[in-house]
């Protein structure tokens, strides 16, 4: 079993970020488990000078036991969500990225900035960003929920092949 956490940068309930992590649960072929991880808000503001927490020694747990990572976020101010940097920042120190497969997954086709400054900050983490795993699925304005992405041939195509993609840079050691 290929063990997949997915993580959404956004917190809006109705966010086309979170409905494009739970289609892409949805389109995972059997031995793929896409676990959606959807306590951001839970984890305290990163301090260095403090011990994590029980949420954040929970985070962690769940970025190092899986093998793989899905990022989906928003872009706010030509920048990335505070809530998805505060929780990245927490995992700089204890390593659970390195050497991690990560796909970037965009729900809007104008949101080039987090995305390069999400490939930047991961990059520095250590972690593997899957280029041909890293893929814009343009919801722009259409408000899809999980189940009309997961239903679309385009759209579940497109989450599929970055699916297998990811899959295939998962390491044996792993699983």
């Amino acid at each position: 079993m290929i063990r997949i956490l997915a993580i959404s940068g956004s917190l809006r309930r109705e966010s086309s970020n979170t409905a494009l992590l739970h289609a892409l649960a949805r389109v995972a072929p059997p031995g793929v488990d896409v676990v959606i991880y959807d306590r951001l808000e839970h984890l305290p503001f990163f301090n260095p000078d403090v011990l994590p927490s029980p949420e954040v020694a929970a985070f962690q747990a769940a970025v190092g036991s899986c093998v793989a990572v899905v990022i989906s976020s928003p872009e706010y101010a030509h920048g990335v969500p505070g809530v998805l940097k505060n929780a990245l920042d927490w995992l700089v120190g204890s390593g659970e990225f390195i050497d991690k497969p990560v796909a970037l997954l965009n729900a809007s086709s104008r949101a080039t900035y987090a995305w390069n400054s999400l490939m930047e900050t991961l990059t520095v983490m250590s972690a593997r960003v899957i280029e041909e795993a890293s893929i814009i699925v343009p919801l722009d304005g259409t408000r899809l929920g999980a189940a009309a992405i997961a239903t679309d041939p385009q759209r579940s195509a497109l989450l599929g092949a970055a699916l297998e993609a990811l899959s295939r840079h998962v390491s044996i050691r792993s699983t």
